[in-house]
């Protein structure tokens, strides 16, 4: 492939909506208006954002992803060495206007949870660093890359944060650590082929699958407290939940099994997305 090719498929383009859409809705729900600082940071954080994320991590995880069959596809690219370099590059500068703008729009406090944001991006993968072979705090740092998102946007809006919106955020938050784990789940044998440690090699599959279920019921049950009609999303918890469970015992020589229900994930994300966006839309005519 031609060396942009690979450069948008390592940006994953079937996750640019989990990232772009937290920041969208969060800026939009709270200001009620479209302008410039929706549209560049929507698109921030649709495409240069998730070249970053994805892109570090291709490039510091090639020699363990030579031996991980899923990767290569829409699961994640395998990148040529030659253009490990450019791709780093094509990153950061991607990234820099719409940091430039977005830190001149804000304040102290939006910079510092931005600052957070991309923290957690270059941290995961980058050597020196690798959170992501840090059990546990791999979970929470996969969770923050999609959740910073949402609360930067609320808090460059002005967002008062309420009550339920801390609900809404905390089960956001559990939902991203168990989508985590539990993909962490299908890689156990080439993560511990090649060397790296992650919360399911760690503490074995069977019990990150159950720690990832448990997650998903209660990042639906916190959401029974919100707002009419927020506890309507309280059901799209439940696809992931039943979906994962199915692996409730899986052995770890069969863990690789679990990349079947890794994939449903993608369809899941399609349903729980239009859930969401049919809430909010209620939820703004009834104010």
């Amino acid at each position: 492939m031609s060396t942009f090719s690979q450069l948008v498929l390592s940006s994953r383009p079937l996750s640019w909506i989990n990232t772009a859409f937290p920041f969208a809705a969060a800026y939009l729900l709270t200001t009620s208006r479209i302008d410039a600082t929706l549209v560049i940071g929507t698109i921030f954080f649709l495409v240069p954002y998730n070249l970053a994320m994805y892109g570090i991590n291709d490039v510091f995880d090639y020699e363990s992803d030579l031996r991980n069959p899923r990767k290569g596809g829409v699961e994640g690219a395998l990148l040529d060495p030659r253009i490990h370099r450019t791709t780093l590059w094509a990153a950061a500068i991607s990234c820099a206007p719409f940091l430039v703008y977005l830190v001149i729009v804000g304040d102290p406090l939006s910079w510092l949870v931005l600052a957070i944001s991309m923290f957690a991006v270059v941290a995961y993968s980058a050597r020196g660093l690798r959170f992501k072979e840090k059990p546990f705090l791999d979970s929470l740092t996969s969770s923050t890359h999609f959740v910073s998102p949402a609360v930067y946007g609320l808090v460059l809006a002005g967002a008062a944060f309420t009550p339920a919106l801390w609900l809404i955020l905390v089960s956001f938050f559990l939902w991203g650590i168990a989508s985590h784990a539990f993909g962490a789940v299908q890689d156990i044998v080439a993560d511990r082929e090649g060397g790296i440690s992650s919360i399911a090699t760690v503490i074995g599959g069977r019990a990150t699958v159950r720690l990832a279920v448990v997650a998903y019921v209660v990042a639906g049950l916190l959401l029974l407290g919100t707002d009419w009609p927020g506890p309507i999303a309280a059901l799209a918890a439940l696809p992931y939940a039943i979906s994962t469970a199915q692996w409730w015992s899986v052995r770890d020589e069969d863990a690789e099994d679990a990349n079947r229900g890794w994939k449903r994930f993608l369809w899941f994300n399609f349903f729980a997305g239009a859930l969401v966006t049919m809430l909010m839309i209620a939820w703004t005519l009834l104010r």
